[in-house]
């Protein structure tokens, strides 16, 4: 027989997310100086901005969430799910999603501006815990568990290609690839999701320009460095001049416009000019040490809803974390993800805390065996 045991809050987890919070805090408001003053007229916009509207609200996000119990969310998954969906379709609509850089992923919301990929990375992974948690030996069908799956995954994918997101698309891929495999799928089966996934990314690379130019710049560096690999470059530049100690916070050059992004997507290159291989090595341990602690918290997870929960939030936020740094660093092909908990962004850090709190409650009760 088995019990709960109930436990004030991760203490491990929170520091490490506090440590996070405040080196992006720190690197925002040297990162978004030029930035600030040249679009706003004000050095440290940004970086308020990011408090006022992700910080402080993040904490009160993580707060509420910490203290609901876990089960609350199975209950309401499936709406919660199709509330994603709704917004996901909302962006194309003229008048309430905007379109920024090419890209429609925002609903303007009076003044406030949201962002429903970022919901949609809790809200899937939440849904299917709940639904593959339902499904017991039935998640290794290919009737009943495999084609369900693709179905869910699909229709994600194909609203995201039309934004375009492929960077949030890779990560909900991963995601759920990954809560699919814990739950007792078969190999065989995820061996076909696999290939099935690469093939239709080499068909939308070939077929789209600006993505083939990605790639290209990703084999060759060296092509184009005033056109399509100029923000490669930039980054790589920026990271190698840090050298080991790097040139000092706030200290950096290529944040004055000649990196694109310095607090969003290209931040991690900012941190490899000012803090040099320790900073970047920091934070990378900043990260393992999360993916260690939310690893450790599905493991004595209560039930499979939470493990299945705890380890989707876990692999978003280090998955996530791993794709933004390798990109910016030419392991990978570029692509438009935030650095979590560390890039610019309100709606990414409110919901980045909402599954911090998530796990914190999950990490409040685990199963003793007697």
């Amino acid at each position: 027989m088995a019990k709960r045991e109930r436990h004030g809050v991760n203490k491990n987890l929170l520091f490490v997310v506090l440590l996070l919070i405040t080196f992006g805090l720190a690197m925002i408001a040297s990162a978004g100086i030029a930035y600030s003053r040249s679009r706003f007229g004000d050095s440290y916009y940004f970086f308020k901005h990011q408090l006022f509207y992700g910080v402080l609200p993040g904490f009160f996000v993580l707060y509420v969430t910490q203290k609901i119990d876990y089960n609350f969310w199975k209950k309401i998954a499936f709406p919660l799910f199709i509330l994603s969906i709704f917004f996901l379709v909302l962006v194309f609509v003229p008048g309430v999603g905007s379109k920024i850089y090419g890209a429609s992923r925002w609903l303007q919301l009076g003044p406030f501006s949201f962002q429903p990929s970022e919901m949609l990375k809790l809200s899937i992974i939440i849904y299917l815990s709940a639904w593959l948690e339902s499904r017991a030996e039935k998640v290794k069908d290919f009737y009943e568990g495999l084609i369900p799956f693709l179905a869910v995954v699909g229709v994600v994918s194909f609203l995201l290609e039309k934004q375009p997101d492929m960077g949030t698309l890779g990560v909900i891929i991963f995601i759920a690839m990954s809560i699919f495999f814990i739950s007792g799928a078969r190999l065989s089966h995820m061996f076909m999701i696999a290939a099935s996934g690469f093939a239709a990314l080499a068909i939308l690379i070939k077929f789209e320009s600006y993505r083939m130019d990605r790639f290209l710049v990703f084999l060759h560096p060296e092509l184009d460095p005033r056109g399509i690999g100029y923000q490669i470059n930039q980054a790589l530049l920026a990271i190698g001049s840090g050298g080991i100690f790097g040139v000092g916070l706030g200290h950096s050059l290529q944040k004055f416009n000649y990196l694109p992004e310095p607090v969003g997507d290209s931040i991690f290159a900012i941190i490899g000019e000012e803090l040099g291989m320790i900073g970047v090595v920091s934070l990378v341990l900043l990260f393992l040490s999360l993916a260690m602690i939310g690893f450790r918290i599905a493991k004595n997870a209560p039930d499979r809803f939470s493990q299945l929960t705890a380890i989707g939030i876990t692999c978003w936020i280090t998955f996530q974390a791993f794709i933004n740094i390798s990109a910016i660093s030419g392991l990978i092909p570029l692509t438009g993800i935030p650095l979590p908990f560390i890039s610019y962004g309100g709606t990414s850090l409110v919901f980045l805390m909402a599954g911090i709190g998530v796990l914190l409650n999950i990490s409040k009760q685990t199963s003793l065996n007697n």
